[in-house]
C-alpha cells in the first residue's frame, strides 16, 4: 500500500476491496455543492471475450507521484476543493471496484470535468499496468499497457 493525504488530495494504492464511505466523507465540505465520484469495475466480457479477473501492478512511488502531479492540473483548471484517487493493485474480480475518483467543488460543472480528466489522465501517464485473465485461462497485458521491465 502506498499513501499520499493533504488535507485536499488523496491518493491510495491498496490491495483489497476500495471503500467508498471514507472516500465520500473526505470530499464532502460545506464549501463543495457537488461531488462527483467515478467507479470503474471489472467487466464480464471485453470484445467477446470473458474476462475472469483483472491484475495490476505499479510503479507505486512513480504512480502516487504523477497522481499528485494531476491533481495540481485540475487544482490550476478548475475550482476544486477536494480530490481522491484509489487504485486497487493486484488481482481485482469481475464486478469489483479497480478505481475510484471522487472530485468535490462548489458547482457540477468543474465536478464532472476534473473527474473526467483525472480518470482520463490517469490512463494515459500513471504508470499502473493491467493484465487480463480471460475463461480460456489466456492473460495479455491490455490498453496499451505494458508489464513492468523485471529487476536484474
Amino acid at each position: 500500500m502506498k499513501e499520499y493525504k493533504t488535507d485536499r488530495e488523496w491518493v491510495l494504492l491498496q490491495e483489497g476491496p476500495i471503500e467508498l464511505e471514507p472516500i465520500v466523507q473526505f470530499v464532502q465540505v460545506p464549501e463543495a455543492g457537488a461531488i462527483d465520484l467515478f467507479v470503474g469495475t471489472t467487466r464480464r466480457w471485453t470484445d467477446g471475450r470473458e474476462t475472469v479477473d483483472l491484475y495490476y501492478e505499479a510503479f507505486e512511488e512513480m504512480a502516487v507521484k504523477e497522481i499528485a502531479g494531476l491533481f495540481a492540473e485540475t487544482s490550476r483548471k478548475w475550482p476544486v476543493a477536494r480530490q481522491v484517487v484509489v487504485h486497487r493493485l493486484g488481482r481485482v474480480a469481475v464486478g469489483e471496484a479497480s478505481v475510484v475518483i471522487a472530485v468535490s467543488s462548489a458547482h457540477r460543472n468543474e465536478a464532472f470535468q476534473a473527474c473526467r480528466f483525472l480518470i482520463d489522465e490517469l490512463k494515459k501517464r500513471v504508470p499502473i499496468w493491467k493484465k487480463e485473465r480471460y475463461a480460456d485461462d489466456e492473460t495479455e497485458w491490455v490498453e496499451g499497457t505494458l508489464p513492468p521491465i523485471p529487476e536484474s
